[in-house]
């Protein structure tokens, strides 16, 4: 959340927008008022839960609510956050790379922090880090190792294994927010599998190669890097959308200082494999997408207030956060058969 706006200079604003767009609907989702009295900037899925933060520093800055946006509490009450801007980026883990299942990781200024899911314990998972932490994703794809992906204010990218050790992937040399990996087989240019993060100050959007060579997304020499100003949420669209069935499929917002809104996974449909971005200046939401020749920005919807951090919730996330049948749905089914054979006995 940047209060200044920096101007792209001579960079040009490649803006190829579709008049016959389909627009996208938010909906509100949850609004965390009251408990919690300030506007919500971080807010991610957690298997069983949402969970979400807000402009706080010191204790009580995180909440939760139950997987309808209901149920509004604080969450981890007695977990202190600070910063320098108040704001802490929260992540869920999903049980990859040694990471355990849908617990909770927090932005703490230079630092994060780790809470159990039922918000019962926490830690200091990683420390000293080279600026504040503005993004916090999974990689769900395997090509950095299933590793935590870091950004901060210094324009540092960093991989954090399961132990909580980072590692410099690279540097870009400005503030970074929002971040997510190009799903493997979405032809998003040459960069499926690749780091893709956003940053607000000049707009330009980056992709990271897990051997850390930064690469400025662009159309070529004449019309320059792509620009989307105040760039700041960013996520692609899962190849296999709607796949779950599943009605938390969708992208969820902070919509600061309201509420946070939700865009049904419907809503995407036909973007399969392209990169959602919201803009915290001016609060559109934007698509970016290869058309397998350049780049192509449409504006497909836009928030009331002011887009802050978010999540696309995926068929994948939810695989890795819902119970296995082995252990739930067939217990119950062996026992209704066991039912089955007493009766028929009785019966018989």
């Amino acid at each position: 959340m940047s209060r200044t706006l920096q101007l792209a200079g001579s960079f040009a604003l490649l803006f190829a927008l579709s008049s016959n767009a389909s627009a996208v609907t938010f909906n509100i989702f949850t609004d965390p008022h009251p408990p919690m009295t300030q506007g919500t900037v971080g807010f991610t899925y957690a298997g069983n839960k949402f969970v979400g933060s807000v402009l706080q520093n010191g204790v009580g800055s995180l909440y939760s609510t139950d997987l309808n946006g209901a149920n509004v509490q604080p969450f981890a009450p007695a977990v202190s956050l600070n910063s320098s801007t108040a704001e802490h980026f929260v992540a869920a883990s999903f049980g990859l790379g040694g990471f355990p299942t849908s617990d909770i990781y927090a932005a703490d200024g230079p630092n994060i922090v780790h809470v159990t899911n039922n918000g019962a314990s926490s830690n200091t998972f990683v420390t000293g880090l080279a600026g504040e932490v503005r993004g916090i994703t999974f990689d769900l794809q395997g090509t950095f190792s299933n590793n935590m992906l870091v950004t901060t204010s210094a324009g540092n990218v960093y991989q954090v294994n399961s132990a909580g050790v980072p590692s410099l992937l690279a540097n870009v040399g400005e503030d970074v927010e929002g971040l997510d990996v190009a799903p493997l087989g979405a032809n998003f240019a040459t960069f499926d599998g690749q780091l893709i993060v956003a940053s607000e100050g000049s707009g330009f959007i980056r992709a990271i190669s897990p051997g850390g060579v930064v690469t400025v997304l662009n159309n070529g020499s004449l019309a320059g890097p792509i620009v989307i100003n105040s760039a700041e949420e960013l996520t692609f669209v899962p190849l296999n959308l709607g796949v779950s069935g599943n009605p938390l499929e969708g992208l969820y917002g902070a919509n600061y200082t309201q509420n946070v809104l939700k865009a049904d996974g419907s809503e995407f449909l036909g973007m399969q494999g392209d990169v959602i971005i919201t803009s915290e200046i001016g609060g559109q939401v934007r698509n970016l997408h290869w058309n397998g020749t350049k780049f192509i920005v449409t504006q497909i919807g836009s928030f009331p207030n002011q887009p802050e951090d978010g999540i696309f919730v995926t068929p994948q996330m939810l695989s890795l956060t819902t119970p296995e049948p082995s252990s739930v749905v067939l217990a119950a089914m062996a026992f209704v058969a066991v039912l089955g054979c007493m009766r028929r006995r009785l019966v018989g």
